[in-house]
């Protein structure tokens, strides 16, 4: 009878246990926030291209930072998909978070995409006292396509043309600090990558993505070029963390090695923190989101 008794009771606590974790949790994934509504930034291909903005219910008067979250895996997006408990922890620590969605491949073609994400920084700057935020220091965040969207911004993105009508058009696209999870950086030297066809083309799954040019291997060089962050890299890439698993077959860890070595040949500084034995993508990157807003903390 006491060993039944015993037993009911660490069953109890167990599922109480359980159960208060989960409540927390859930708490912590919901956090308290204004919406201030979609943006529409620009149209692609007749669509209209938007970011949602989110701010902290309880706005930290000291902060007012704005870090964008570049929608996007395998250059598509869902604008519709909830995004609300991946950046929790940046609007828990008094961030605005303005998560930014494109048009997918091969509807818009890789470098359309580039281009309209820039597009999406340079209206945020623009309406930056809109929004509540400071101009001169905005974040930018993402994984895999959406990192290597971020990266472009901080290799590419800057001060927009001063001649033309367009007051959006005159702003600067560049970004201030960067986090972002196993992003591709080299797009002519795939390495171990699945998506290697060994030919020295585009990735295999995304040549339409590229545009039929992209099936000349000498057009290609162009673009594959023009559209990989590592090729661009200088003395003034804003600060960036890497956070990339050892077992990505995917995208190898090596095309983040690879970037930190081309920043570190400029003075730049690019932190890459190695997750040992992870893939494309794991359960606990949650967690990792409370290191990107270290990150950002310390570089914005």
């Amino acid at each position: 009878m006491k060993v039944v008794k015993f037993l009911l009771k660490a069953i109890a606590l167990f599922l109480l246990l359980v159960l208060g974790t989960v409540t927390f949790v859930w708490w912590y994934i919901s956090p308290a926030v204004i919406d201030q509504g979609r943006v529409v930034y620009t149209q692609r291909h007749g669509k209209d291209l938007s970011f949602e903005v989110f701010h902290p219910a309880e706005q930290d008067e000291r902060k007012h930072l704005g870090i964008i979250l570049l929608n996007s895996g395998s250059w598509k997006s869902n604008p519709e998909r909830d995004r609300l408990a991946i950046i929790s922890p940046l609007i828990r620590r008094g961030y605005s978070v303005f998560i930014l969605s494109h048009l997918s491949q091969p509807e818009a073609s890789v470098m359309e995409i580039v281009e309209d994400v820039n597009r999406a920084v340079r209206t945020i700057r623009h309406h930056a006292e809109g929004y509540g935020i400071d101009p001169s220091r905005i974040g930018v965040t993402g994984g895999s396509s959406g990192g290597h969207l971020a990266l472009m911004l901080a290799t590419k993105g800057g001060a927009g043309e001063l001649d033309v009508p367009d007051p959006i058009g005159r702003e600067s696209s560049a970004v201030q600090a960067v986090a972002v999870f196993f992003p591709v950086t080299d797009l002519l030297n795939l390495g171990d990558s699945t998506e290697n066809l060994g030919n020295g083309g585009p990735p295999k799954s995304f040549v339409k993505g590229f545009r039929s040019d992209a099936k000349e291997i000498e057009k290609w060089k162009v673009i594959g070029r023009a559209m990989s962050p590592i090729y661009h890299v200088s003395s003034d890439l804003p600060p960036v963390l890497i956070h990339h698993g050892d077992a990505d077959t995917l995208v190898p860890l090596d095309q983040s090695q690879r970037f930190q070595k081309a920043a570190e040949s400029k003075m730049a500084r690019v932190t890459l923190v190695v997750r040992k034995g992870k893939k494309h993508g794991w359960v606990t990157m949650f967690i990792d989101i409370f290191q990107f807003a270290d990150w950002f903390d310390e570089n914005l």
